[in-house]
């Protein structure tokens, strides 16, 4: 039985918010670092795919994108928000930051549970569009479905465990031409993710997985140590090095068309 479920650390307060300063100085206490790790590799599947729209599936305030779209690394982007500026600004003014510091225009769309995170994401421009719906119980409202026809790449990190199956067989049915889709997505080793890339096989895409693996960030605690060693076993991996020494580690996957090859 999955214990990873039952002890990862719930931060779901911090998505409650009316903009990102609270997710951001929290997991910045846990060194959260996989958004840095996986731009370069989200900015080669974008190069291929060329796509009209990029889905970012569990987006929370926009982070994947602010780091897409932004010349700055990790630490620079998030220091926006926990900074002494941060700190006297309002919410609307933290936007504005946002806005002006934008020098892409790349069309990043988001899918995320929390109504105030894509509120945010919407209003700083960090997100064209975005939508605050559970995929995992619920169909997708025609808003949405019209907006995600045309997209060419879905990335995720760390999504998969919140949301799975139904969430991309919904997303799936919604997108035009599913045949044509890139993916990258970024999954806790303590989560299985064939059953996933066996719907993406039914749909004509060839999942590869990236070798290596890639932090996420410490955990919280020792239970949530304890259970991630315990989950990652039950897949066959093997801990020592990564979880054991208390860090959560991703698996990259990248989805792509038959008769593509990754960059």
């Amino acid at each position: 039985m999955s214990r990873t479920g039952d002890h990862k650390a719930d931060f779901s307060d911090i998505y409650a918010r009316p903009d990102p300063r609270a997710y951001v100085s929290t997991l910045k206490r846990f060194e959260y670092q996989i958004p840095q790790r996986a731009t370069p590799i989200f900015r080669e599947v974008i190069g291929a795919a060329r796509p009209a729209r990029v889905l970012d599936v569990c987006c929370s305030y926009g982070i994947n994108s602010a780091l897409l779209k932004s010349s700055g690394d990790l630490d620079s982007v998030l220091d926006r928000y926990t900074g002494p500026a941060a700190a006297r600004s309002t919410t609307a003014e933290l936007a504005e930051a946002d806005r002006r510091e934008l020098d892409s225009d790349l069309d990043i769309i988001g899918l995320d549970v929390s109504e105030p995170a894509i509120a945010y994401g919407r209003r700083s421009g960090l997100l064209t569009d975005g939508w605050a719906e559970n995929l995992e119980t619920t169909d997708p409202s025609p808003e949405l479905v019209k907006g995600v026809a045309d997209t060419g790449v879905i990335i995720s990190t760390g999504g998969v465990g919140y949301v799975g199956l139904p969430t991309f067989q919904r997303l799936l049915t919604a997108i035009e031409r599913p045949e044509q889709l890139w993916l990258a997505i970024f999954v806790l080793r303590v989560f299985d993710y064939g059953d996933i890339a066996a719907l993406l096989a039914d749909h004509g895409l060839t999942t590869e997985r990236l070798p290596g693996t890639y932090p996420q960030r410490r955990f919280a605690d020792e239970a949530e140590r304890r259970a991630a060693v315990h989950d990652v076993e039950r897949q066959g991996l093997d801990p020592e090095g990564r979880e054991a020494d208390g860090w959560y580690h991703a698996h990259c996957y990248i989805s792509h068309p038959e008769g593509e090859s990754l960059p």
